[in-house]
């Protein structure tokens, strides 16, 4: 069973900036797209950002554009980043890391392996 952790949410101000980790099982290293999925309060979980398996081809949604950069680390394929910036209240929520054997894709149905959550709370 793959595995995924992530660490590094928290409460931050308007305006700030937040970045979190998932580490992945090593089942997972170069044979997975992962991505970033995050629940706001009430809403569905939704896309974040991406990273293709086969080409490191990264992807965002709309609102993650610009502010958002998802990463790989460097001396390992185990881990990805999201680095975010200028946080507002609407980024609050519990950002999950997901993978698939298939390709980056926004629906989250499509990751049968997912991560605890990391909060993230953004004051105004």
């Amino acid at each position: 069973q793959a595995q995924l952790v992530e660490s590094g949410g928290g409460l931050v101000q308007a305006g700030g900036s937040r970045r979190l980790s998932c580490t992945a099982s090593a089942r997972i290293v170069g044979n997975y797209a992962m991505a970033w999925f995050r629940r706001a309060p009430g809403k569905d979980r939704e896309f974040v950002a991406g990273v293709s398996r086969k080409n490191n081809a990264t992807s965002y949604a709309d609102s993650a554009k610009g502010r958002f950069t998802l990463s790989r680390a460097n001396t390992n394929y185990t881990t990805i980043y999201l680095q975010m910036n200028s946080l507002t209240p609407e980024d609050t929520g519990v950002y999950y890391c997901a993978a698939n054997r298939c390709d980056v894709n926004p629906d989250p149905a499509q990751y049968p392996h997912w991560g605890a959550g990391t909060q993230v709370t953004v004051a105004s």
